[in-house]
């Protein structure tokens, strides 16, 4: 018996060496560490926060030492991943894997995704939509640019949940950069008050478009139909605290699960 590079000869009573299954499971460990390495980036690259190097090892079954070795792996390669044992490990942006790689299923869901998206959303979203559907469709496969082109899944046609004047993009800069915004609102009882809010979330739902906020006046998170506030001006102040933490406790107080 004599060792080689990727296992062992052996001479069976035929005469033939069986070197040739033992090189073919070595291809196989390497294209299973290499989707190992992909999914590993994914969760890294899903979560906002340090993940544990116990909780990345269960998701992926493997054992915790082969978690810091594939995380030493991929910080050889470049990716941004900060952290130590114990801690957990971070993502941090800038790491980027072309070509892009997914499913039909996935790529069906970002196509209804961005078709919704235009069709519903402000001008500014919905040109953005576009454009990012352009990008996927320049990098992907040719086998996946065909679902992108074929895929029979279509959103609905675009009720009147923004008034043709909504500064919806006015809003979304002022949750992007944390400033509040001063609006002169109208209820649903036809009553107009003034408030200043601390705007986190916008919720697009089929008849309505939703601002979710704190409200000053009200001392509380409170809800505001974008196509009835008659006047907004975002105002040169940063709120006190950031939108991860208000959006993480109206999820609690509204009782709705992280997506």
């Amino acid at each position: 018996m004599a060792f080689g590079h990727a296992g062992f000869f052996s001479l069976p009573a035929g005469g033939r060496p069986v070197f040739q299954w033992r090189r073919h499971r070595f291809r196989t460990s390497i294209v299973s560490r290499s989707q190992r390495l992909l999914e590993l980036l994914h969760l890294l690259r899903s979560r906002r926060y340090p993940v544990p190097g116990a909780e990345l090892a269960r998701m992926l079954g493997v054992s915790l030492r082969t978690v810091y070795r594939d995380i030493g792996t991929l910080q050889e390669q470049g990716a941004r991943i900060e952290g130590e044992a114990g801690l957990g490990y971070v993502l941090r942006p800038g790491f980027m894997l072309p070509p892009l790689m997914f499913t039909e299923e996935e790529v069906e869901a970002l196509v209804l995704g961005s078709r919704w998206v235009a069709r519903h959303a402000d001008p500014g979203l919905s040109e953005s939509a576009k454009s990012a559907l352009a990008r996927i469709a320049s990098v992907v496969p040719p086998r996946l640019r065909d679902t992108l082109d074929d895929t029979t899944l279509f959103s609905a046609t675009k009720p009147d949940a923004l008034p043709p004047g909504a500064d919806v993009a006015g809003i979304r800069r002022a949750i992007r950069t944390g400033r509040k915004l001063r609006i002169r609102y109208l209820s649903l009882e036809d009553r107009e008050s003034e408030r200043t809010v601390w705007p986190f979330a916008l919720g697009y739902f089929d008849k309505v478009c939703l601002l979710a906020a704190w409200c000053e006046e009200r001392n509380a998170y409170r809800h505001f139909r974008v196509d009835r506030i008659r006047r907004l001006e975002v105002v040169d102040q940063r709120y006190p605290l950031s939108r991860h933490r208000l959006l993480k406790e109206w999820r609690e107080g509204e009782d709705i699960l992280s997506q």
